[in-house]
Protein backbone atom coordinates (compact mmCIF):
# COMPACT_ATOMS: atom_id res chain seq x y z
CA UNK A 1 0.00 0.00 0.00
CA UNK A 2 0.95 3.58 -0.84
CA UNK A 3 2.27 5.69 1.91
CA UNK A 4 0.28 8.46 0.99
CA UNK A 5 -3.30 6.01 1.18
CA UNK A 6 -2.03 4.41 4.76
CA UNK A 7 -1.52 7.88 5.96
CA UNK A 8 -5.07 8.99 4.58
CA UNK A 9 -6.78 5.85 6.28
CA UNK A 10 -5.33 6.67 9.42
CA UNK A 11 -5.74 10.37 9.34
CA UNK A 12 -9.92 9.65 9.09
CA UNK A 13 -9.75 7.07 12.08
CA UNK A 14 -8.07 9.89 14.03
CA UNK A 15 -10.46 12.94 12.97
CA UNK A 16 -13.54 10.47 13.97
CA UNK A 17 -11.90 10.08 17.55
CA UNK A 18 -10.95 13.51 17.81
CA UNK A 19 -14.30 14.62 16.30
CA UNK A 20 -16.43 12.34 18.33
CA UNK A 21 -14.16 13.58 21.71
CA UNK A 22 -14.75 17.08 20.66
CA UNK A 23 -18.53 16.59 20.53
CA UNK A 24 -18.95 15.59 23.97
CA UNK A 25 -16.74 18.55 25.00
CA UNK A 26 -19.07 20.73 23.18
CA UNK A 27 -22.09 19.22 24.36
CA UNK A 28 -21.23 19.47 27.91
CA UNK A 29 -23.11 23.45 27.92
CA UNK A 30 -24.29 23.19 31.79
CA UNK A 31 -27.62 24.76 30.41
CA UNK A 32 -28.56 22.18 27.89
CA UNK A 33 -26.98 19.11 29.83
CA UNK A 34 -29.90 18.03 31.62
CA UNK A 35 -31.64 17.66 28.43
CA UNK A 36 -29.39 16.07 26.12
CA UNK A 37 -29.22 13.32 29.09
CA UNK A 38 -32.86 12.85 29.22
CA UNK A 39 -33.94 11.48 25.93
CA UNK A 40 -36.87 11.18 26.94
CA UNK A 41 -39.85 13.44 27.77
CA UNK A 42 -43.91 13.06 27.81
CA UNK A 43 -46.06 16.11 25.95
CA UNK A 44 -49.54 16.47 27.36
CA UNK A 45 -52.43 17.36 25.39
CA UNK A 46 -55.03 18.55 27.67
CA UNK A 47 -57.73 21.00 27.21
CA UNK A 48 -61.61 21.89 26.53
CA UNK A 49 -60.97 19.24 23.07
CA UNK A 50 -61.07 16.75 24.90
CA UNK A 51 -64.42 17.13 25.88
CA UNK A 52 -66.07 16.61 22.37
CA UNK A 53 -62.71 14.53 21.24
CA UNK A 54 -61.62 16.20 18.48
CA UNK A 55 -58.81 18.62 17.23
CA UNK A 56 -57.60 20.98 19.63
CA UNK A 57 -58.38 24.53 17.92
CA UNK A 58 -57.25 23.46 14.13
CA UNK A 59 -61.37 21.88 14.13
CA UNK A 60 -62.15 25.33 14.12
CA UNK A 61 -59.39 27.18 12.38
CA UNK A 62 -60.34 24.40 9.42
CA UNK A 63 -63.93 24.71 9.71
CA UNK A 64 -64.84 21.49 10.73
CA UNK A 65 -67.01 22.94 13.99
CA UNK A 66 -67.70 26.42 14.33
CA UNK A 67 -65.69 28.19 16.91
CA UNK A 68 -68.95 29.04 19.17
CA UNK A 69 -69.59 25.32 19.19
CA UNK A 70 -66.13 24.46 20.10
CA UNK A 71 -66.07 26.99 22.73
CA UNK A 72 -69.51 25.32 24.02
CA UNK A 73 -66.74 22.44 25.08
CA UNK A 74 -66.16 24.70 28.15
CA UNK A 75 -69.48 24.24 29.65
CA UNK A 76 -68.20 20.52 29.56
CA UNK A 77 -64.22 20.36 30.90
CA UNK A 78 -65.09 19.30 34.32
CA UNK A 79 -61.50 17.61 35.25
CA UNK A 80 -63.45 15.42 38.23
CA UNK A 81 -61.29 12.40 38.29
CA UNK A 82 -57.85 14.73 37.64
CA UNK A 83 -54.92 12.80 39.71
CA UNK A 84 -51.97 14.61 38.88
CA UNK A 85 -49.64 12.50 41.44
CA UNK A 86 -50.99 9.65 39.27
CA UNK A 87 -50.19 11.30 36.15
CA UNK A 88 -46.48 12.07 37.60
CA UNK A 89 -46.07 8.69 38.98
CA UNK A 90 -46.96 6.93 34.98
CA UNK A 91 -44.33 9.45 34.06
CA UNK A 92 -42.18 8.39 35.95
CA UNK A 93 -42.32 5.43 35.68
CA UNK A 94 -41.95 5.28 31.42
CA UNK A 95 -38.46 6.64 32.31
CA UNK A 96 -38.55 10.08 31.24
CA UNK A 97 -36.90 12.51 33.01
CA UNK A 98 -38.96 15.76 31.72
CA UNK A 99 -42.70 16.17 30.72
CA UNK A 100 -44.27 19.36 28.83
CA UNK A 101 -47.82 20.53 29.27
CA UNK A 102 -50.30 22.37 27.14
CA UNK A 103 -50.13 25.72 29.41
CA UNK A 104 -52.79 27.09 26.73
CA UNK A 105 -53.18 25.90 22.87
CA UNK A 106 -54.21 28.18 19.83
CA UNK A 107 -58.07 28.48 21.05
CA UNK A 108 -56.67 31.11 23.44
CA UNK A 109 -57.67 28.94 26.79
CA UNK A 110 -55.80 28.63 29.63
CA UNK A 111 -54.92 25.98 32.16
CA UNK A 112 -54.68 28.70 35.21
CA UNK A 113 -56.54 31.87 36.95
CA UNK A 114 -55.18 34.40 34.20
CA UNK A 115 -54.95 37.61 35.26
CA UNK A 116 -55.70 38.75 31.82
CA UNK A 117 -59.43 39.08 31.09
CA UNK A 118 -59.40 36.02 28.74
CA UNK A 119 -60.82 32.03 28.76
CA UNK A 120 -59.39 30.06 31.41
CA UNK A 121 -60.54 27.19 32.74
CA UNK A 122 -60.90 28.40 36.57
CA UNK A 123 -63.12 31.17 35.54
CA UNK A 124 -64.89 29.48 32.00
CA UNK A 125 -65.53 25.79 33.19
CA UNK A 126 -66.47 23.18 35.62
CA UNK A 127 -62.88 22.53 36.50
CA UNK A 128 -62.77 26.07 38.55
CA UNK A 129 -59.17 25.08 39.99
CA UNK A 130 -55.39 26.01 38.23
CA UNK A 131 -54.51 22.66 36.99
CA UNK A 132 -50.86 23.28 36.27
CA UNK A 133 -49.61 24.27 40.30
CA UNK A 134 -50.24 20.46 41.39
CA UNK A 135 -48.56 18.80 37.86
CA UNK A 136 -45.73 20.36 38.54
CA UNK A 137 -45.79 20.32 41.96
CA UNK A 138 -45.91 16.26 41.69
CA UNK A 139 -43.03 16.13 38.67
CA UNK A 140 -40.87 17.62 40.69
CA UNK A 141 -41.53 15.85 43.97
CA UNK A 142 -40.38 12.76 41.88
CA UNK A 143 -37.30 14.96 40.44
CA UNK A 144 -39.02 15.22 36.64
CA UNK A 145 -38.58 18.35 35.05
CA UNK A 146 -41.46 20.36 34.09
CA UNK A 147 -42.11 22.35 30.97
CA UNK A 148 -44.62 24.31 29.79
CA UNK A 149 -46.18 24.42 26.02
CA UNK A 150 -47.41 28.07 25.07
CA UNK A 151 -48.97 29.13 21.29
CA UNK A 152 -48.16 32.25 20.37
CA UNK A 153 -50.78 32.03 18.30
CA UNK A 154 -54.42 32.98 20.41
CA UNK A 155 -57.27 32.81 17.95
CA UNK A 156 -59.66 34.05 20.36
CA UNK A 157 -58.32 36.85 21.58
CA UNK A 158 -59.79 40.19 20.04
CA UNK A 159 -56.44 41.95 19.58
CA UNK A 160 -54.86 38.47 17.28
CA UNK A 161 -54.55 39.44 13.40
CA UNK A 162 -57.02 36.48 12.70
CA UNK A 163 -56.94 32.86 11.82
CA UNK A 164 -53.43 32.29 10.12
CA UNK A 165 -53.07 36.09 8.48
CA UNK A 166 -56.62 35.49 7.68
CA UNK A 167 -57.25 39.81 7.34
CA UNK A 168 -60.90 39.07 8.79
CA UNK A 169 -59.99 41.19 11.59
CA UNK A 170 -56.97 43.24 10.88
CA UNK A 171 -53.79 43.65 9.24
CA UNK A 172 -50.59 43.96 11.50
CA UNK A 173 -49.10 47.00 9.48
CA UNK A 174 -52.49 48.71 9.42
CA UNK A 175 -53.10 48.99 12.90
CA UNK A 176 -50.14 48.45 15.19
CA UNK A 177 -51.89 49.70 18.20
CA UNK A 178 -53.87 46.97 18.01
CA UNK A 179 -51.34 44.46 17.89
CA UNK A 180 -49.53 45.97 20.49
CA UNK A 181 -52.44 45.65 23.13
CA UNK A 182 -52.01 42.02 22.07
CA UNK A 183 -48.18 41.74 22.15
CA UNK A 184 -48.46 43.43 25.97
CA UNK A 185 -51.48 40.48 26.59
CA UNK A 186 -49.14 37.49 25.26
CA UNK A 187 -46.07 38.96 27.68
CA UNK A 188 -47.79 39.23 30.41
CA UNK A 189 -49.85 35.55 30.16
CA UNK A 190 -45.96 34.36 29.46
CA UNK A 191 -44.94 36.24 32.89
CA UNK A 192 -47.74 34.84 34.53
CA UNK A 193 -45.99 31.20 33.93
CA UNK A 194 -43.04 32.41 34.48
CA UNK A 195 -43.08 33.79 38.29
CA UNK A 196 -45.97 31.28 39.31
CA UNK A 197 -44.73 27.56 37.93
CA UNK A 198 -41.01 28.40 36.81
CA UNK A 199 -40.93 26.22 34.72
CA UNK A 200 -37.74 24.34 33.18
CA UNK A 201 -38.52 24.47 29.52
CA UNK A 202 -40.53 26.67 27.41
CA UNK A 203 -42.20 24.89 24.37
CA UNK A 204 -43.42 27.59 21.74
CA UNK A 205 -45.30 26.71 19.51
CA UNK A 206 -47.41 29.38 16.54
CA UNK A 207 -44.46 31.25 15.69
CA UNK A 208 -45.13 30.65 11.62
CA UNK A 209 -47.52 33.46 12.18
CA UNK A 210 -45.19 36.21 12.33
CA UNK A 211 -41.57 37.17 12.50
CA UNK A 212 -39.42 37.23 15.12
CA UNK A 213 -39.24 41.10 15.19
CA UNK A 214 -43.26 40.75 15.59
CA UNK A 215 -43.11 38.38 18.19
CA UNK A 216 -40.54 40.56 19.61
CA UNK A 217 -39.08 37.11 20.09
CA UNK A 218 -35.63 38.55 21.37
CA UNK A 219 -37.53 40.64 24.26
CA UNK A 220 -39.37 36.69 25.29
CA UNK A 221 -36.50 35.54 25.63
CA UNK A 222 -34.99 38.17 27.33
CA UNK A 223 -37.68 38.51 29.88
CA UNK A 224 -37.88 34.68 30.06
CA UNK A 225 -34.33 34.08 31.35
CA UNK A 226 -33.99 37.24 33.32
CA UNK A 227 -36.53 35.38 35.52
CA UNK A 228 -35.28 32.00 35.39
CA UNK A 229 -31.62 31.75 33.60
CA UNK A 230 -31.68 28.11 33.18
CA UNK A 231 -34.68 27.94 31.39
CA UNK A 232 -34.40 26.29 27.60
CA UNK A 233 -36.51 26.77 24.77
CA UNK A 234 -37.47 25.17 21.74
CA UNK A 235 -36.79 26.17 18.50
CA UNK A 236 -39.94 27.35 17.97
CA UNK A 237 -39.51 31.37 18.48
CA UNK A 238 -38.47 32.66 15.12
CA UNK A 239 -34.74 31.28 15.48
CA UNK A 240 -34.62 32.50 19.64
CA UNK A 241 -34.82 28.70 20.81
CA UNK A 242 -32.23 26.52 22.02
CA UNK A 243 -32.65 23.12 20.06
CA UNK A 244 -34.38 22.15 16.82
CA UNK A 245 -38.25 20.04 17.31
CA UNK A 246 -39.28 17.87 14.01
CA UNK A 247 -42.91 17.31 14.38
CA UNK A 248 -44.21 13.74 14.07
CA UNK A 249 -41.82 12.60 10.59
CA UNK A 250 -38.05 11.20 12.16
CA UNK A 251 -35.21 12.89 10.09
CA UNK A 252 -33.43 10.39 7.68
CA UNK A 253 -30.11 11.79 8.36
CA UNK A 254 -28.48 12.94 11.63
CA UNK A 255 -29.48 16.72 12.42
CA UNK A 256 -27.01 18.63 12.44
CA UNK A 257 -28.20 20.88 15.81
CA UNK A 258 -26.22 19.84 19.06
CA UNK A 259 -29.66 19.31 21.04
CA UNK A 260 -32.73 18.30 19.09
CA UNK A 261 -36.20 16.13 20.20
CA UNK A 262 -39.16 14.74 18.31
CA UNK A 263 -42.15 15.04 19.27
CA UNK A 264 -44.93 12.00 18.53
CA UNK A 265 -48.30 11.56 19.32
CA UNK A 266 -48.91 7.86 20.22
CA UNK A 267 -51.79 7.53 18.17
CA UNK A 268 -52.55 10.20 15.14
CA UNK A 269 -53.92 12.73 16.96
CA UNK A 270 -52.22 15.13 20.25
CA UNK A 271 -55.48 15.21 22.27
CA UNK A 272 -57.73 12.77 23.38
CA UNK A 273 -60.24 11.73 20.19
CA UNK A 274 -62.20 8.23 21.19
CA UNK A 275 -62.14 7.48 17.29
CA UNK A 276 -58.54 7.51 17.19
CA UNK A 277 -57.66 3.77 17.61
CA UNK A 278 -54.78 3.68 15.80
CA UNK A 279 -52.59 3.27 18.84
CA UNK A 280 -48.93 2.80 18.58
CA UNK A 281 -47.09 -0.53 19.91
CA UNK A 282 -44.70 -0.61 22.46
CA UNK A 283 -42.40 -2.26 19.96
CA UNK A 284 -42.62 0.71 17.46
CA UNK A 285 -42.30 3.62 20.07
CA UNK A 286 -39.57 1.90 21.39
CA UNK A 287 -37.58 1.68 17.89
CA UNK A 288 -38.43 5.01 17.59
CA UNK A 289 -37.02 6.07 20.53
CA UNK A 290 -34.03 4.32 19.67
CA UNK A 291 -33.27 6.02 15.96
CA UNK A 292 -34.06 9.29 18.33
CA UNK A 293 -31.29 8.37 20.64
CA UNK A 294 -28.90 7.04 18.57
CA UNK A 295 -28.96 10.28 16.17
CA UNK A 296 -28.56 12.33 19.03
CA UNK A 297 -32.00 13.44 19.77
CA UNK A 298 -34.64 13.20 22.29
CA UNK A 299 -38.78 11.33 22.23
CA UNK A 300 -41.45 13.79 23.30
CA UNK A 301 -44.20 11.39 23.64
CA UNK A 302 -47.45 12.75 23.74
CA UNK A 303 -50.24 11.55 25.81
CA UNK A 304 -54.29 13.04 25.20
CA UNK A 305 -55.81 12.65 28.80
CA UNK A 306 -59.94 12.78 28.87
CA UNK A 307 -62.03 15.81 29.68
CA UNK A 308 -62.30 14.31 33.18
CA UNK A 309 -58.35 13.55 33.69
CA UNK A 310 -58.33 9.78 32.89
CA UNK A 311 -55.57 8.71 30.41
CA UNK A 312 -56.44 6.16 28.29
CA UNK A 313 -55.83 3.16 28.29
CA UNK A 314 -54.04 2.16 25.15
CA UNK A 315 -51.57 4.82 26.42
CA UNK A 316 -50.72 3.66 29.35
CA UNK A 317 -49.73 0.29 28.38
CA UNK A 318 -47.65 1.87 25.92
CA UNK A 319 -45.83 4.46 28.86
CA UNK A 320 -45.67 1.12 31.33
CA UNK A 321 -43.86 -1.16 28.27
CA UNK A 322 -41.84 1.27 27.63
CA UNK A 323 -40.96 2.26 31.17
CA UNK A 324 -40.11 -1.46 31.55
CA UNK A 325 -37.47 -1.72 28.60
CA UNK A 326 -36.14 1.59 29.82
CA UNK A 327 -35.47 0.15 33.51
CA UNK A 328 -33.48 -2.86 31.60
CA UNK A 329 -31.51 -0.99 29.53
CA UNK A 330 -31.03 2.45 30.70
CA UNK A 331 -27.66 2.71 30.60
CA UNK A 332 -27.30 2.66 27.08
CA UNK A 333 -30.68 5.08 27.08
CA UNK A 334 -29.93 7.57 29.57
CA UNK A 335 -26.31 10.19 29.15
CA UNK A 336 -25.47 8.30 26.54
CA UNK A 337 -23.89 10.46 22.86
CA UNK A 338 -25.48 9.34 19.34
CA UNK A 339 -23.82 6.22 18.12
CA UNK A 340 -22.33 4.92 14.78
CA UNK A 341 -22.14 6.73 11.56
CA UNK A 342 -24.50 5.07 8.61
CA UNK A 343 -22.70 2.37 7.16
CA UNK A 344 -20.91 0.51 10.52
CA UNK A 345 -24.22 -1.09 11.81
CA UNK A 346 -27.79 -1.42 10.19
CA UNK A 347 -29.20 -0.46 13.33
CA UNK A 348 -29.54 2.09 16.20
CA UNK A 349 -26.45 2.84 18.58
CA UNK A 350 -25.08 4.72 21.91
CA UNK A 351 -22.27 4.95 23.04
CA UNK A 352 -20.90 5.80 26.52
CA UNK A 353 -20.05 9.63 27.96
CA UNK A 354 -16.36 8.27 27.49
CA UNK A 355 -17.02 6.39 24.14
CA UNK A 356 -15.40 3.71 25.54
CA UNK A 357 -18.66 1.85 25.91
CA UNK A 358 -20.70 1.02 22.12
CA UNK A 359 -24.48 0.06 22.98
CA UNK A 360 -26.31 -1.81 19.51
CA UNK A 361 -29.78 -1.87 19.40
CA UNK A 362 -31.22 -4.86 17.88
CA UNK A 363 -35.31 -4.81 16.77
CA UNK A 364 -37.17 -7.31 16.48
CA UNK A 365 -36.07 -11.35 16.68
CA UNK A 366 -32.85 -11.41 15.47
CA UNK A 367 -31.78 -14.87 13.90
CA UNK A 368 -28.49 -14.89 12.23
CA UNK A 369 -25.63 -12.89 13.48
CA UNK A 370 -25.36 -9.21 13.50
CA UNK A 371 -22.14 -7.27 12.05
CA UNK A 372 -20.53 -4.25 12.77
CA UNK A 373 -18.25 -2.66 10.18
CA UNK A 374 -15.09 -0.25 10.41
CA UNK A 375 -14.62 -1.19 14.05
CA UNK A 376 -11.09 0.22 14.53
CA UNK A 377 -11.28 -0.33 18.49
CA UNK A 378 -10.94 -4.16 20.13
CA UNK A 379 -13.08 -5.39 21.78
CA UNK A 380 -12.57 -6.22 25.36
CA UNK A 381 -16.23 -7.90 26.45
CA UNK A 382 -19.38 -8.50 24.61
CA UNK A 383 -22.96 -8.92 26.84
CA UNK A 384 -26.36 -8.74 26.30
CA UNK A 385 -27.98 -5.93 28.83
CA UNK A 386 -30.89 -7.87 30.83
CA UNK A 387 -29.90 -11.28 31.15
CA UNK A 388 -26.28 -10.39 31.15
CA UNK A 389 -25.35 -12.77 28.34
CA UNK A 390 -21.52 -13.12 27.37
CA UNK A 391 -20.81 -13.34 23.43
CA UNK A 392 -18.26 -14.42 21.85
CA UNK A 393 -17.58 -11.87 18.89
CA UNK A 394 -15.86 -12.95 15.41
CA UNK A 395 -13.79 -11.50 13.47
CA UNK A 396 -13.58 -11.84 9.87
CA UNK A 397 -11.25 -10.67 6.88
CA UNK A 398 -8.67 -9.57 9.09
CA UNK A 399 -4.81 -9.17 7.86
CA UNK A 400 -2.57 -9.18 10.63
CA UNK A 401 -0.08 -6.43 8.71
CA UNK A 402 -2.87 -4.44 7.35
CA UNK A 403 -4.49 -1.35 9.05
CA UNK A 404 -7.51 -2.32 7.63
CA UNK A 405 -10.12 -3.94 10.68
CA UNK A 406 -11.94 -6.91 9.67
CA UNK A 407 -16.01 -7.44 9.73
CA UNK A 408 -17.11 -8.26 13.48
CA UNK A 409 -19.70 -10.79 13.76
CA UNK A 410 -21.85 -11.43 16.96
CA UNK A 411 -24.05 -14.47 17.10
CA UNK A 412 -27.22 -13.74 19.46
CA UNK A 413 -28.56 -16.40 20.82
CA UNK A 414 -32.59 -16.27 20.88
CA UNK A 415 -33.05 -17.13 24.84
CA UNK A 416 -31.28 -13.69 25.42
CA UNK A 417 -33.33 -11.45 23.30
CA UNK A 418 -35.62 -8.90 24.35
CA UNK A 419 -39.08 -8.99 23.61
CA UNK A 420 -38.91 -5.59 22.11
CA UNK A 421 -35.24 -4.73 21.06
CA UNK A 422 -32.11 -6.53 22.15
CA UNK A 423 -29.10 -4.13 23.51
CA UNK A 424 -25.87 -5.63 23.43
CA UNK A 425 -22.78 -4.00 25.56
CA UNK A 426 -19.46 -3.68 23.89
CA UNK A 427 -16.90 -2.69 25.84
CA UNK A 428 -13.86 -1.22 23.85
CA UNK A 429 -9.81 -0.46 24.51
CA UNK A 430 -10.81 2.74 24.87
CA UNK A 431 -12.46 5.79 23.08
CA UNK A 432 -14.32 4.08 20.08
CA UNK A 433 -11.63 4.08 16.98
CA UNK A 434 -13.77 3.98 13.59
CA UNK A 435 -11.97 3.21 10.21
CA UNK A 436 -13.63 5.82 7.38
CA UNK A 437 -11.12 5.18 4.84
CA UNK A 438 -11.91 3.29 1.63
CA UNK A 439 -10.25 0.15 2.17
CA UNK A 440 -7.40 -1.68 -0.11
CA UNK A 441 -3.66 -2.53 1.36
Amino acid sequence: MKKSNLFISLLAVLIFTQANAQSTKDSLDPKMQWFTDAKLGIFIHWGIYAVNGIDESWSFHNRKISWKDYMDQLKGFNTRAYDPEAWASLIKESGARYAVLTTKHHDGVALWDTKERHYDVVDNTPARRDLIAPFFSALRSKGIKAGAYYSLIDWSHPDYTGFLKDSSRYRLTEDSARWARFSRFNMAQMKEISNRYNPDLWWFDGDWEHSAAEWDAPGIRKMLLSQNPSAILNGRLQGYGDYATPEQNFPITRPPEKAWELCMTTNNNWGFQPGDTNWKTPYEVITIFADAISNGGNLLLDMGPRADGTIPEPQVHVLQELGAWNKKHGEAVFGSQPGLPQGHFYGPSTLSKDSSILYLFLPGNVSGPIVVRGLQSAIKSAQVIGPETTLKPKIVGKISWSHVPGLVYIEVPASAQDKYMTVLRLKLDGPVRLYRGKGGL
